[in-house]
């Protein structure tokens, strides 16, 4: 039998073709969605993290003190929480950076193999004794992995007293701060604030005990 001189389509064959149709518009619906998950997740993650809110805006009004002795000191693009890095006190206790919650840190990095490092530490200690107190301290984590009593014997002959003595035979508290793209070389320092957040970077030497970087600091302490 003929339609209009055509012959009649198969039942099977329209059911078959209505079945594409369907499965391309779920395919479809199913990529948008897959996009649209990944946008909002990249869009998050740009955002930074909320509690840090307050130290990102904390970085943009210190902008104007990062310059002289300071000037590489890079202020935080987006909120950051910073990892719970660990480490060691000077009696082998392990300590979390979560101990130094409620007080502003400068967290260093340093090595004796390091000639930055060891050239910058007597501005650090200085730093450490005109404003370290019950709001700030300056934390040192030696990464020393091989000669362990070799920085202890350093820091003694170079004078170093008012820091305390911090330390990471395993080099990993670098290792987490390089997955965040916080460590690239040494030494590398980070201001936190009282939260674990981070207000500023500096990646390489500076001179800590100098005017400018007192200023700096006192900027962010609010004195």
């Amino acid at each position: 039998m003929t339609v209009n001189g055509k012959p009649p389509q198969a039942p099977r064959a329209t059911s078959a073709r209505r079945i594409g149709i369907i499965s391309a518009a779920v395919a479809a619906g199913a990529l948008i969605g897959v996009a649209g998950v990944y946008g909002i997740g990249r869009l998050t993650r740009n955002a930074g993290d909320p509690a840090c809110k307050p130290s990102f805006n904390l970085a943009g009004k210190i902008a104007p003190f990062a310059k002289g002795e300071v000037a590489a000191v890079t202020p935080a693009a987006k909120p950051l929480l910073l990892p719970d890095l660990t480490f060691q006190d000077s009696s082998g206790a392990m300590k979390k950076l979560s101990d130094w919650r409620g007080r502003t840190v400068l967290l260093n990095l340093w090595a004796t193999w390091c000639v930055p490092c060891r050239k910058e530490m007597p501005a650090l200690d200085e730093l450490q004794a005109r404003l370290g107190g019950q709001d700030f301290e300056v934390v040192a984590v030696n990464i020393d992995t091989r000669d362990l009593v070799k920085p202890k014997t350093w820091l003694k002959e170079a004078g170093i007293k008012s820091l305390g003595y911090f330390s990471d035979e395993k080099a990993k508290v670098f290792q987490d701060l390089k997955l965040i793209g916080r460590a690239f070389g040494m030494p590398t320092s980070i201001l936190i604030d009282q939260a674990g957040c981070e207000i500023a970077t500096l990646s390489g030497p500076a001179e800590w005990a100098s005017e400018d970087a007192l200023k700096l600091v006192r900027s962010v302490l609010g004195r």
